[in-house]
């Protein structure tokens, strides 16, 4: 599971999704990438259960890139707990990711098994997608 070895503070605010991303939208380093249409909060299991899903159905052929990281921590009061008294503890890990970011990359198959690659990983994401090329980027 991807997580951040060390963080500079254990809290963090929840913030706001609004905008386009304007880093990470173009496919860099393979030749297929998903590209995210919603705006959404991916956790750390999202992203492993995508990354199995793809390297699954390319029979662990190819090059696989993860280009999000869930280096926000989200935080949960136990349940039962009355208002007030504090922020929750930490609970897990979420990757923010805001319409057009390219999230994962393959390279080294044909087009055919990345798109059901791709669509397989979609299944597994909270999220809109679309299967992009580099050269539609």
């Amino acid at each position: 599971m991807l997580a951040p070895k060390r963080v500079k503070y254990r809290k963090r605010m929840k913030g706001r999704m609004k905008g386009y991303a304007t880093r990470g939208n173009t496919v860099a380093f393979g030749h297929y990438g998903l590209m995210s249409l919603d705006p959404s909060w991916i956790t750390n299991r999202q992203i492993e259960a995508a990354r199995v899903a793809m390297t699954r159905a390319m029979k662990r052929g190819g090059k696989v890139w993860i280009r999000i990281f869930p280096d926000k921590p989200v935080t949960k009061k136990p349940a039962e707990t009355r208002m007030g008294k504090g922020k929750g503890n930490p609970e897990g890990w979420v990757a923010v990711v805001k319409p057009g970011r390219v999230m994962f990359e393959i390279e080294g198959v044909s087009e055919r098994v990345a798109s059901v690659a791709l669509k397989l990983a979609s299944a597994k994401l909270p999220v809109k997608t679309k299967v992009v090329t580099r050269e539609d980027t």
